[in-house]
């Protein structure tokens, strides 16, 4: 089975064409738990979200800030394993239909197997991933595999990046370009600044992949001033600490409801 590559490339044109750029959820499988985490994804698609990136927790996660952090950590006291973020990628595409990207350093891949991990979330419907450890140099099987499932390979890219290297990378990436507003880690923050739309502007430069920003967003202000330059405004903080401090699951799937609403609305007040 061939993976969701061009459901994802469809799905941010579609935005395009409605002139807003498309919102990208972020939540990690087996938060609050493996059934928990799946009703996430399907309460944040129905608030809004275009396209869910699911995390695969890990034991550290250099990008990730303490919210994520935090949500890692009980996912890995819970258990979670690599099957179980399989499932929720298949069962939250069956659900809702949209998009579902993996974001995972590359460590769990590499023990796991780069043929039997790109097979297996092209199976489960999977759109593609999101590397953010992974050095473009040392990236050629991963992408031979990815390709031959039709699964997007993400990148990251940061202000520090020179322009010959955005252009290295934009050249190795697909499906969009994942743009980190600002050097640091995961995080909601009051200003997502000024360095994200340079940042944008010169990976635009080199390349017609959508590009998408994330790291800092976490209201509809926020959503609104990134789509004013953006193919995609990614929020995963806010919604990770919407669950977190939720009194219970049901009304943790209520405030992420709420909150991709509200963030949809943001993306198309560009």
């Amino acid at each position: 089975m061939s993976g969701n590559i061009e459901l994802l490339s469809s799905t941010l044109a579609a935005a395009r064409a409605e002139d807003r750029a498309a919102l990208i959820a972020y939540l990690p499988a087996g938060f609050p738990t493996v059934d928990g985490g799946i009703e996430a994804v399907k309460a944040v698609v129905a608030g809004g979200a275009d396209v869910v990136e699911v995390g695969l927790p890990h034991s550290d996660p250099v990008l990730d800030g303490p919210v994520i952090q935090t949500a890692d950590d009980i996912a890995l006291r819970g258990g979670v394993k690599v099957a179980d973020v399989m499932r929720t990628v298949r069962e939250a595409y069956e659900a809702t239909g949209a998009p579902i990207l993996v974001m995972t350093y590359w460590n769990p891949i590499d023990r796991y197997g780069i043929e039997r991990f790109t097979a297996e979330l092209a199976e489960a419907g999977g759109a593609g991933c999101i590397l953010p450890d992974l050095p473009v140099q040392e990236s050629s099987v991963w992408r031979e595999h990815a390709d031959k499932h039709g699964l997007a390979t993400v990148f990251v890219v940061a202000p520090s990046s020179k322009d010959e290297r955005l252009a290295t990378i934009t050249a190795a990436g697909s499906g969009f370009v994942y743009a980190a507003s600002l050097m640091g880690v995961t995080g909601t923050r009051e200003s997502v600044g000024e360095q994200a739309q340079e940042l944008v502007r010169r990976t635009r430069a080199t390349t017609t992949l959508p590009v998408c920003v994330g790291l800092g967003v976490s209201n509809a202000r926020q959503a609104a001033e990134v789509a004013a330059f953006a193919d995609g405004v990614i929020v995963g903080s806010a919604f990770v600490k919407r669950m977190l401090d939720a009194s219970d699951e049901m009304s943790g799937l209520a405030a992420v409801r709420s909150l991709a609403g509200e963030l949809a609305e943001g993306v198309r007040k560009r």
